[in-house]
């Protein structure tokens, strides 16, 4: 003989009739089978040699303490990390890096690339580049165009979409803010007599004065959240063809007989 089945399982409570269940929000790596990338490795790994190469030489034909407390360098040194730790889980397959460490990266790099273009145009990158001038300028060409640049490209074409959110761009004000609070308290990392102490002219007080510096420190912390407002919106509205699309293995096909 068998036993009848019953009609409720013992020990779970009863589902009302009206009852709806709440949606529950599925990862993408629940559905996305895990792939390498060697292509798009490869790409972040020269883009980040090429930033950590540029700060290397800004550092040592510079003066260092100037060299490393300068934004753009200090911009190309996190990008180099963030997209050295992106190279190695494309290529083993891994889970991507954050959205907003890798956003926060790639907003500096091109707020200082915006910089050099129309604050301080033909500047370097340091104030006395020393004994190799011309590496000194092909450093700050890499730091402020090709950086940026390849940095930008693999966001739009080798990153998956829609993973920004507004908020992000408000936590990316932290380290500018403590930057500018740095660079108007006449940034200690460096001594008083050393030239070149404001890292930009417009941040120079003896040369805007109180009221022009307080103003420009404002527009330089307004066009950062402009700028990463601006990148949650294109992360949303950029289209399908452009931004990288994971596949997720499932395909339609007609059926059989």
């Amino acid at each position: 003989m068998t036993a009848p089945i019953p009609r409720d399982i013992p020990g779970l409570p009863a589902v009302p009739g009206w009852a709806k269940l709440m949606p529950s929000y599925v990862p993408p790596t629940a559905v996305i089978p895990p792939a390498r990338r060697p292509l798009t490795a490869l790409f972040r790994l020269g883009t980040a040699l090429a930033a950590a190469g540029g700060a290397t030489v800004c550092v040592v034909l510079g003066r260092p303490l100037q060299a490393l407390n300068h934004f753009t360098v200090q911009a190309n040194i996190l990008l180099a990390l963030v997209l050295a730790v992106s190279a190695q889980r494309a290529w083993s397959a891994g889970r991507p890096v954050r959205p907003a460490l890798t956003g926060a990266a790639l907003l500096y790099v091109l707020l200082a690339a915006l910089v050099h273009a129309f604050a301080v145009p033909g500047r370097p990158v340091f104030s006395d580049p020393g004994p190799g001038g011309r590496w000194g300028l092909a450093a700050a060409l890499v730091l402020t165009v090709v950086t940026p640049l390849a940095a930008l490209l693999d966001w739009l074409l080798l990153t998956a979409p829609r993973t920004l959110r507004l908020r992000h761009a408000t936590a990316w004000l932290l380290y500018p803010l403590v930057y500018l609070g740095l660079a108007l308290g006449g940034s200690a990392l460096l001594p008083a007599d050393a030239p070149g102490r404001a890292p930009f002219p417009f941040l120079d007080a003896a040369r805007n004065g109180t009221l022009g510096l307080v103003g420009n420190a404002l527009l330089f912390g307004l066009a950062c959240y402009g700028l990463g407002v601006l990148l949650v919106a294109v992360d949303h509205l950029c289209p399908g063809f452009v931004r990288c699309r994971p596949k997720t293995g499932f395909r339609l096909r007609p059926p059989v007989g």
